[in-house]
């Protein structure tokens, strides 16, 4: 922490957020993301160990150890190229922008699935989520057992019945995750399965437990 400190004190150092906010899921130290930001920072990115030793106040070797860390990481890569009609090596950063670039795709994407989701719910109960059920339907899906198809074959059953309440479609979802019921082949199953036993053309949710839900 007293590097970066130091390095914030003597320079304008631009971080990008996302790598402060991701560098545990790029398996990165503290130490390696010190370095990192000093050569996110740097106009020429002509390989100096013994540069980024001095101005990061990191031992010589440490600093080789990490770059050559960090090139395993898939995160910096080497590459020789000729100036001057002399060969020198330069670090090239493009790998940590794919990767810092793949986040922001995949937070965008889980962000438009919730949407979607919410919007089907929204559509199917024909008004506006209260916070507490969107905290509900988020609890869904962090549940790796619920899948955002069974959440919406939940909810399409709960509508059929009649009722437009998520303590209905958390009872649902519980029931069929005792059965192992995880998409629509496992309910249409499930449904013929319930036809057979009972020898009438009832929903297979037509059950006494869930007769008790508030409306």
């Amino acid at each position: 922490m007293e590097k970066v400190i130091n390095l914030l004190r003597n320079n304008n150092i631009n971080i990008p957020r996302l790598l402060l906010t991701k560098y545990k899921q790029l398996k990165l130290t503290e130490i390696e993301l010190i370095v990192l930001i000093y050569i996110l920072n740097e106009d020429d990115l002509c390989y100096n160990p013994k540069k980024i030793s001095e101005e990061v106040n990191i031992k010589i070797e440490d600093v080789l150890e990490i770059v050559n860390n960090l090139i395993s990481k898939d995160i910096l890569t080497l590459e020789v190229i000729k100036k001057n009609n002399q060969h020198n090596e330069y670090l090239n950063i493009d790998n940590l922008y794919k990767k810092l670039a793949f986040f922001i795709m995949s937070e965008g994407e889980k962000r438009e699935e919730k949407t979607n989701l919410f919007d089907i719910f929204e559509k199917e109960f024909g008004r506006t989520l209260s916070p507490i059920e969107y905290e509900l339907i988020n609890a869904w899906k962090d549940d790796e057992k619920y899948s955002e198809e069974l959440i919406v074959l939940a909810l399409k059953e709960a509508v059929f019945n009649g009722v437009t309440n998520l303590r209905y479609i958390d009872r649902i979802l519980f029931e069929w995750k005792k059965k192992g019921i995880k998409n629509a082949a496992d309910v249409e199953k499930e449904r013929i399965n319930y036809k057979g036993k009972k020898g009438e053309k009832k929903e297979i949710f037509n059950y006494d437990w869930l007769n008790d839900n508030d409306e």
